[in-house]
């Protein structure tokens, strides 16, 4: 389905700042719903319709409240329809004014109540809303409907003014608090007209017992920074009230506005204690992982430097070579748990684990006799835990196999060159390695190869990450005929939470 915007640019001729005006309308009409207790739709003019007479309407929003039955089971969005069928919304279009009336239902062929709101932005009517209720549907009147209705209209006076919704205002966030969670109705001096029965058990939750009809928070014993914000700002303002540890309530404060005054202002409560419970959990889960990674990094760097200490009273060269390989394959998972170790969650940047990976290698392997530059280019983006650690061995035992094998001794090494690139393109992870060495020898297959190194790399993209590995020559893509060891990666197989990379700045 497309979105309102995509719409709007179809089939209306509404600016970018209408459309806008119209999104965060749409953002936070889920309030209007539930205060009215009826269905809202969203009409603009449709301009461009081919072999169509007169005016025509588009539906670009449409919402059902949580405080009562709906009208609509269908969806309406996407819907263009003549002057005719909408008669009500066609005149609110023409005298931009606030219309009431009845139509037909073409559901239930029943009348339906419908209220036009025009939709003023920049002093101009672009769009009207419509709230529909049949008589058959509503809800008993009581003080609480009647108090919700009013406050509705009031919203609706606002956006006949182009008063609401509020310029710049993103839409309500998840934990938000909403009409069911509680209500209070502020007047004109900002003390209490109405508390709903929701919004008198969330105040008991804090510890308000007494009876706040006609009396201001504060008096309570609340603090009213959020409800002083509103009425001085004219702007939407939300606190949260704590009462121990164990208790908080969410207060949004959204000012009441009549001809640029603030006649009053709508208080909605809502109890998150277990929310922030569940959000304490959360960091200390978070803490309790880093220090395990934390940990698992110190333990890993005193097993290598108990490796280390062996090594050196070895006699035999191929054993202190064994060793030496042993350590910067151990090392290297280190830097997978200490990345891990600063970053919040289970995904760490691999570019953060390449880095020092690369100068390992340059600082452990590289002689001055035997010189070469290290670069790295491109991004991997985050990827789990499960996916950076063999791939941070894969990288480490094709960096060393460059360093062993690329450049024998005689070679001319001036300007040798190791590059690293990396891609991810959300689909597939690719990790190349490319030097500017002697080349591959002749005959060589990956598959008939016995040496250790390449047979861990195979092993570790094959089956742990699920991914393929070629090694062929780089036909002078840096200078000589050199290697390229080519790595991909699925990441929909072997790591459905990769992240791809930022189009800019990744590095």
């Amino acid at each position: 389905m497309a979105s309102l915007a995509e719409l709007a640019r179809f089939h209306t001729s509404l600016t970018a700042a209408d459309i806008d005006h119209l999104q965060r309308l749409v953002a936070s009409w889920g309030l209007l719903a539930d205060l009215c207790f009826a269905d809202l739709m969203l009409f603009a003019e449709a301009e461009h319709v081919p072999g169509a007479e007169g005016r025509r309407l588009i539906v670009l929003g449409q919402i059902r409240p949580t405080t009562g039955q709906t009208l609509y089971r269908s969806d309406w969005v996407g819907r263009t329809l003549s002057a005719a069928e909408r008669p009500l919304v066609s005149r609110c279009f023409e005298l931009d004014a606030i219309i009431d009336g009845e139509v037909t239902s073409e559901a239930s062929r029943e009348p339906v109540r419908e209220l036009c709101i025009p939709v003023r932005h920049r002093g101009r009517t672009v769009g009207v809303m419509t709230r529909e209720s049949a008589p058959t549907i509503g809800r008993q009147p009581g003080e609480l409907e009647r108090t919700y209705v009013e406050v509705f209209n009031r919203f609706a006076r606002m956006i006949a003014a182009g008063d609401f919704p509020f310029a710049g205002e993103e839409g309500p966030t998840e934990e938000a608090p909403r009409v069911g969670d509680g209500v209070i109705l502020l007047d004109q001096t900002m003390r209490v007209a109405y508390a709903s029965p929701n919004a008198v058990s969330a105040l008991h939750r804090i510890g308000v017992h007494a009876n706040t009809e006609g009396m201001r928070l504060g008096e309570l014993g609340l603090q009213e920074l959020a409800i002083r914000t509103a009425f001085s700002k004219r702007v939407p303002a939300t606190e949260e009230i704590e009462r121990g540890p164990e208790i908080t309530v969410l207060l949004r404060c959204i000012p009441l506005i009549e001809q640029g005054v603030t006649t009053g202002a709508l208080v909605l409560l809502r109890d998150i204690s277990e929310l922030r419970r569940r959000d304490r959990l959360l960091l200390s889960k978070d803490a309790t992982i880093r220090e395990i990674h934390h940990r698992v990094k110190n333990n890993l760097q005193t097993i290598s430097s108990l490796l280390r200490l062996q090594g050196r009273r070895l006699a035999s060269p191929e054993a202190k070579a064994a060793v030496e390989e042993s350590v910067r394959r151990i090392r290297s998972i280190a830097l997978v748990h200490e990345t891990l170790s600063h970053e919040g969650g289970d995904d760490v940047p691999f570019i953060e684990i390449v880095r020092p990976l690369v100068r390992m290698v340059e600082e452990g392997l590289v002689s001055p006799e035997h010189p070469l530059t290290f670069v790295v280019q491109g991004d991997a983006g985050k990827l789990p835990a499960t996916m950076a650690t063999p791939l941070a061995v894969v990288l480490t035992e094709a960096l060393q196999n460059v360093v062993d094998h690329a450049y024998p001794p005689g070679l001319d090494q001036a300007g040798g060159k190791v590059i690293v690139d990396l891609s991810n393109d959300g689909v597939m992870l690719r990790v190349q390695v490319i030097d500017d060495g002697v080349g591959l020898p002749e005959g060589f297959s990956m598959e008939a190869s016995t040496g250790l190194g390449l047979s861990i790399v195979r092993t570790l993209v094959t089956t742990e990450l699920g991914g393929t590995i070629e090694l062929y020559r780089a036909d002078g893509q840096v200078g000589r005929p050199g290697t390229v060891v080519d790595i991909k990666v699925p990441l929909s197989s072997g790591s459905p939470d990769a992240q791809r990379p930022p189009e800019e700045g990744g590095r």
